[in-house]
């Protein structure tokens, strides 16, 4: 994963320290410099291991070109262990393990991994050492060895939230801001609501420059211990984190000409009233702008944001919605838990939306049926049905799941989903977010997919998933989503086919946006950029069927 993890301990020196708890310990980087030994380096008196703890992303450590491998740093005394930060280069590792040590000899498994992805990596730990090590058994470049740019090892909180969330909904100023039809508005304020489908940006009109900057009054003197920021593609590579008592006398406690973009988390230790991002090098011929600027610490005069629902417990067993569809042979489904969605769709879809029985009824087997028709309505040649639970049935986390079976056909396109519920309040698509449990396309129903929509990823270049299974047009089966804080996991009859977790989307894709309440939709299209055409083939009436839909907490 993509996310920076950026040390500061050379530009503490001229800072106030900040006064905590053994509870409320701020965390510290407790290797940079220190003693490292490896199994190997790649060449001789190079890439060795003292470069990969000296706090130059510009140096590494890199190993023989073999499976097995090791690196290892010595605290210098027992300490309680937080978290490890790893900056891979490309040659990074698959599979690995993080030990711990008081002795250098007898060794305990603290974390292990057979699916890492590289990139910037943080691993919270816990308990004590003086030796911190890891055990490299699956390279993931198998022509070369292991190699990182940084590792990093830290004592203290490493949870933000022990200090406080002290940006929230506080004044904010900019060099610029973009207000225009491509962003409207990006003020300064987007940046501190707590809204990662909200952003500030420089105005394109005299803001695509060097330097521009973005500014937080925090209400008082507060004791910065780390700053969050989640950029837009329009990032900075160089810029400084600067802390102000006065709003015009500002001292930067971070500064990297390095920056790589998505998700930059700093632990950066400061005292001031007012908090900038100082941008003075842009990656691209755009300006500056970003989804998110989160400051925590101790102090300021912090604003509250809404509470969060609590995250279920998985297997959820408190049933808070559910449609068994047990009506009469014919009659509609249940009023009071859908809404009759009609009209004519987008994507290149060939049918209308009715609301009439013969597109949406009930069997009288206990199942709904879906079915698209050849048939002139509304200027349209075919029909079919599209309901939701809008303004019925709203959620936020749980386990969603529906029992369906899907048609076949060149052109169908079932679909059982979840739409963000701001979206009825006037956000446009994808700001409000999209979560697609199951998607088919009739020309090939032994695949389907599950799939994320949001601004910085949506349509065909959605975060998602396609996966093979059985012919899904001979049978029901059931998909889920187990959905909280950390992310969504898509189910197909029990077996998990896509893991969509928050950290990893914000370090490679861009926001998260789910942590809000969503509503359901449950839809037979007909032709589209997605499936593609009908034809000569394409039976119909062709028919979706499904035997419950249910939501448990």
């Amino acid at each position: 994963m993509r996310r920076r993890l950026l040390s500061v301990a050379a530009l503490l020196a001229a800072l106030v320290a900040v006064p905590s708890g053994p509870a409320n310990a701020a965390e510290v980087l407790v290797s940079q410099g220190k003693p490292a030994t490896a199994s190997s380096t790649e060449i001789a008196g190079a890439y060795l291991a003292p470069e990969a703890v000296d706090g130059n992303n510009g140096t590494r450590w890199a190993s023989a070109f073999t499976g097995t491998q090791w690196f290892q740093v010595d605290l210098g005394a027992a300490t309680a262990v937080s978290r490890v930060a790893i900056n891979w280069e490309a040659a990074y590792a698959r599979a690995f393990t993080i030990q711990l040590s008081t002795d250098g000899s007898a060794w305990t498994n603290a974390w292990s991994t057979t699916t890492g992805a590289g990139g910037q990596q943080s691993i919270t730990l816990s308990g004590t050492a003086r030796y911190v090590r890891i055990n490299l058994t699956q390279r993931a470049l198998e022509a070369y060895g292991y190699s990182f740019w940084e590792f990093q090892v830290y004592s203290g909180s490493s949870d933000p939230g022990t200090s406080g969330l002290l940006s929230y909904a506080k004044p904010a100023l900019a060099s610029t801001w973009q207000n225009d039809v491509n962003c409207n508005p990006c003020s300064p304020d987007k940046a501190f609501d707590n809204d990662p489908a909200s952003r500030w940006a420089t105005s394109s009109t005299n803001g695509w420059a060097d330097p521009g900057w973005i500014s937080v009054d925090l209400g008082a003197t507060a004791q910065i211990r780390q700053v969050v920021l989640q950029w837009d593609p329009a990032y900075a590579r160089g810029y400084q984190i600067q802390v102000s008592a006065d709003n015009v006398n500002w001292t930067p406690i971070y500064s990297t000409t390095t920056g790589d973009g998505l998700k930059d988390v700093i632990n950066a230790t400061g005292t001031g009233r007012y908090v900038r991002m100082y941008g003075t090098a842009r990656s691209g011929p755009y300006g500056y702008s970003l989804w998110e600027f989160s400051i925590y610490g101790t102090g300021g005069n912090p604003t509250t944001p809404p509470a969060k629902p609590a995250d279920p417990i998985f297997p959820a067993t408190r049933l808070v919605f559910s449609d068994e569809f047990n009506g009469a042979a014919g009659s509609k489904p249940d009023g009071a838990k859908w809404t009759m969605d009609p009209g004519v769709p987008q994507n290149g879809e060939v049918q209308y939306y009715t609301p009439n029985s013969e597109n949406a009824s009930m069997n009288g087997a206990g199942q709904l049926v879906i079915e698209a028709r050849r048939q002139d309505y509304q200027g349209r040649q075919y029909t079919s049905h599209r309901m939701n639970t809008s303004n019925k049935f709203h959620v936020q986390y749980g386990r969603i799941e529906a029992r369906v079976k899907v048609p076949k056909g060149n052109g169908l396109w079932p679909a059982f989903w979840l739409m963000g519920d701001d979206f009825l309040s006037g956000r446009p698509w994808p700001y409000n977010g999209e979560i697609d449990i199951m998607e088919v396309l009739g020309r090939n129903t032994s695949e389907a997919y599950s799939t994320l929509h949001a601004p910085a990823y949506n349509g065909a270049g959605g975060y998602g998933q396609k996966y093979a299974t059985v012919d899904l047009s001979q049978d029901f089966h059931v998909w889920a989503a187990e959905w909280d804080s950390k992310g969504i996991r898509f189910f197909l009859d029990g077996r998990l086919v896509f893991d969509a977790a928050k950290e990893t989307v914000e370090n490679t894709r861009g926001p998260w946006i789910y942590d809000h309440k969503f509503y359901l939709i449950l839809n037979l299209a007909v032709g589209g950029d997605f499936p593609g055409p009908i034809d000569a083939t394409t039976p119909f009436p062709s028919r979706m069927l499904v035997d419950y839909v249910r939501v448990y907490q």
